[in-house]
């Protein structure tokens, strides 16, 4: 029961990073200013390598390998939350969503690099640290842009408006959650979750964005055990559409 605990909380990270990583990389050559097509392009390059570290540890659980793993799978087989798979839209939307997503995940890596499990919490303390300017550029970016002017204001605040229900699904609770929890391999997703709110009310209390009213919002709940919007499944055809050519290739 433990292995299928850990691969469960392992897969939703690992395809998280994955997905997230794809729809970063669109902004490659398009990106607003110079600085941040280098940045977003950067970040990609990043989640990609840390989807590699986490799929290659299922594999070694007994998964597929990393690449079977990644190209091979449908929608309704993946873990992702759906925050990760809505298309990049305008430029304040990817911004909220790189502020939501990555705040959530350095906290996880964070409490991640505390796990029981020694390969699981090595691999999240030698990736926090990665995450760390992730979450700095982020929230600069937001910081900045939330003071600047009445457009961009309102910009940021219609994308996190949309935004947030959706990142909520980030915390989605694991079939497997107290196993987790009682075996100290992870801190469950509502501690997390709490900390997140804390981290993102702070950033945004320096912003004039106005603060989200958590009790009132409805999570989007579904994308951990395979229920996903329309924009998934085309963006794993083209992420695996030259895998497919011949997966026995060497590249």
């Amino acid at each position: 029961m433990q292995d299928l605990a850990l691969k469960d909380l392992l897969y939703k990270i690992a395809d998280d990073e994955l997905i997230l990583g794809h729809r970063n990389s669109e902004w490659t050559g398009i990106g607003p200013m110079l600085e941040e097509d280098i940045a977003f392009s950067s970040m990609a390059q990043d989640k990609l390598g840390h989807s590699l570290a986490f799929y290659t540890l299922l594999h070694e659980l007994g998964e597929g390998d990393p690449d079977t793993v990644a190209f091979m799978r449908n929608a309704d087989q993946f873990h992702n939350c759906q925050l990760v798979e809505l298309p990049i839209g305008e430029y304040d939307f990817s911004l909220i969503r790189h502020f939501l997503f990555d705040n959530a995940e350095l906290l996880r890596f964070e409490a991640l690099s505390q796990s029981s499990h020694e390969e699981v919490a090595k691999i999240a303390a030698k990736l926090k640290g990665e995450i760390k300017y992730h979450v700095l550029h982020a929230n600069t970016m937001v910081k900045q842009l939330g003071t600047a002017t009445q457009d961009s204001i309102s910009r940021l605040q219609q994308s996190l408006e949309y935004a947030l229900p959706f990142a909520l699904g980030i915390f989605e609770p694991s079939t497997y959650e107290q196993e987790l929890i009682d075996t100290g391999i992870y801190i469950g997703e509502a501690a997390l979750q709490a900390q997140w709110q804390e981290r993102i009310s702070a950033v945004l209390a320096k912003t004039s964005l106005k603060q989200p009213d958590w009790a009132s919002l409805q999570p989007v709940y579904g994308g951990r055990y395979g229920q996903h919007t329309q924009h998934l499944q085309p963006l794993l055809d083209e992420m695996a559409e030259v895998f497919k050519i011949d997966p026995t290739a060497e590249w």
